[in-house]
């Protein structure tokens, strides 16, 4: 052709028209070995549907979209009438309304129900992690809203639907109905008991007005929304509808949405309250106990979500490099770059054993399990989201350039790696409730210690690191400082014991020889190089 320059060659083709739930083994497995085997059949069919969804090139088009057009923020009509509404592009729409399809809102009640919407969840996460916040929101707000049973039997089923209604009216004549929430002010961040938002009572069945703003509200196009206040008797749970019974918009005033560093396509606003209409759930002063049960599954998303984002990182560098070549061979056979790529492989599949080893425990729903949950669930959430970020930015880098530049999908995994750290609490504050739990709730770490047990002597560093970590528990004096330490090792040594059990005896020994023998450096690429390794990658192979 005239004035061709070059031809292209060398480049891989995208990871697309792929089941992203059927290709990650580590998935997969998990799904098999926590599910009852008369649900399995099901499970898969509907896992496998979702994930070749995922894996279309149409919703990567439309996650693109949702992030290249950010949210924008409507105060008023053209009329001056003050409407308050989030203006979002059709791909948001489109992407939220398959995830509530999907029944990434529908766990509690259902057989199985924890452990195949953490699959799904997991899997959702790889295809626009913005509209994991609400889905996320409205999963969570259930066993809070069990506090009082009159409002959970008006709203659950609302929550469970998997029809998505985007139209703002009374959530009564409504199919299916979102929440989100509002808990953090400007002056106290996640010391919510610093909160200055003022909740008067208006009659004896629980109405209040509420007065005061909030810093962060998450999904604030939603149609109700758990709100902490401070009410005559103290901290206490609320219930904001978005839209009252008449038809009419309770007041509930966007000052402005967050510019954030990641999750663009999802709003994140500023809210204040006056004269606010709302429904107290629970006792008066009970609020942090109310909405634990919220924050304990909105942690748990952090978790998976985490994992979600490993894998997708791990599934793009694979199949990069397994594909490129240079200096003669195929990336993925240089010995330096698998063991890169193992090592990656390696973080991501801890991370989802753990997850959905989590997951498994909601279903199971045993005092046991539910002590486990205690400990393990901020143990989880404090490693598991901090070390998403080093994961996906190394990922990047196995694409050289290519994945430096937005094409690639790349950075909008890096943006999105550092939130779920951050979010429903950071590092400082799941580590201090992992002491909480070691101090106030002994059942949790008997738990924690049978889970473990059950790989004794089968590998003798994760047996050296749960005595390490038992003398470290010998000795709470003095423990605040060193919370950090203490929460991380109590999740390797979880994982380890999960992989032990679970994975291919290659994966196990190369999680416990680097993250609790010893034998591993601080960067990523630094296992002991064995032939073992080229396993590990094939594993973590996305097939496209």
């Amino acid at each position: 052709m005239a004035g061709s320059t070059h031809t292209v060659s060398n480049q891989p083709e995208p990871l697309t028209g792929y089941d992203v739930y059927g290709t990650d083994r580590a998935l997969t497995e998990a799904v098999e070995r926590h599910l009852d085997p008369d649900l399995l059949d099901e499970a898969r069919a509907g896992l496998s549907a979702l994930g070749r969804s995922a894996g279309s090139a149409q919703l990567q088009e439309w996650a693109a979209q949702a992030n290249e057009v950010p949210p924008r923020l409507r105060t008023y009509d053209r009329y001056g009438h003050r409407i308050d509404e989030v203006e979002f592009h059709p791909a948001w729409h489109r992407l939220l309304g398959k995830g509530v399809a999907a029944g990434l809102t529908s766990a509690w009640g259902r057989p199985g129900g924890h452990v195949r919407r953490a699959a799904a969840f997991l899997v959702w996460t790889q295809v626009e992690a913005g509209t994991c916040c609400p889905l996320s929101m409205t999963h969570a707000a259930v066993p809070a809203l069990r506090a009082e049973p009159d409002l959970a039997a008006e709203w659950e089923p609302r929550l469970a639907s998997r029809i998505y209604d985007r139209e703002l009216r009374p959530a009564r004549l409504k199919a299916g109905a979102l929440f989100g929430m509002a808990m953090t002010e400007k002056q106290g961040g996640s010391d919510v008991r610093a909160n200055t938002t003022v909740a008067r009572p208006l009659a004896e069945d629980g109405e209040y007005e509420l007065t005061g703003h909030k810093w962060f509200c998450s999904a604030p196009m939603s149609d109700g929304f758990l709100v902490l206040a401070q009410a005559p008797g103290g901290l206490t749970c609320f219930l904001v509808p978005r839209v009252l019974e008449d038809g009419t918009r309770n007041p509930f005033l966007l000052q402005r949405l967050k510019d954030k560093l990641g999750n663009r396509s999802n709003a994140s606003a500023e809210v204040e309250f006056a004269g606010t209409w709302a429904r107290r759930v629970g006792e008066e002063g009970r609020g942090v106990a109310t909405v634990i049960g919220m924050v304990a599954a909105t942690r748990l998303d952090c978790v998976l979500g985490s994992a979600g984002l490993m894998r997708q990182a791990v599934a793009q560098a694979v199949h990069h490099c397994s594909y490129r070549e240079a200096f003669g061979a195929r990336l993925v056979d240089k010995p330096l770059m698998r063991n890169v790529l193992a090592d990656l492989a390696v973080e991501s599949e801890a991370a989802t054993a753990l997850g959905m080893r989590l997951a498994a425990a909601y279903d199971d729903g045993g005092e046991e399990e539910r002590a486990l949950l205690r400990l393990a669930v901020p143990a989880a959430k404090y490693w598991v989201t901090k070390r998403c970020t080093p994961v996906v930015v190394e990922a990047a880098e196995c694409l050289g350039g290519n994945g430096y530049v937005e094409e690639s999908g790349l950075p909008r995994l890096v943006r999105e790696s550092p939130l779920n750290s951050i979010w429903e609490g950071a590092g400082n504050v799941q580590a201090l409730d992992v002491v909480r739990a070691l101090r106030r709730e002994p059942r949790a770490l008997d738990a924690y210690l049978v889970e473990i047990g059950r790989t004794r002597g089968a590998d003798h560093r994760l047996d050296a690191a749960a005595k390490g970590l038992l003398t470290e528990l010998g000795d709470l004096e003095g423990v605040e400082g060193r919370a950090r330490r203490l929460a991380e090792r109590l999740a390797l040594v979880l994982q380890g014991s999960l992989l032990v059990r679970y994975a291919p005896a290659e994966v196990a020994d190369a999680f416990c020889g680097a993250r609790l023998g010893g034998d591993g450096g601080a960067a990523f690429g630094t296992l002991p190089s064995t032939r073992a390794l080229a396993g590990v990658v094939e594993r973590a192979r996305p097939v496209a």
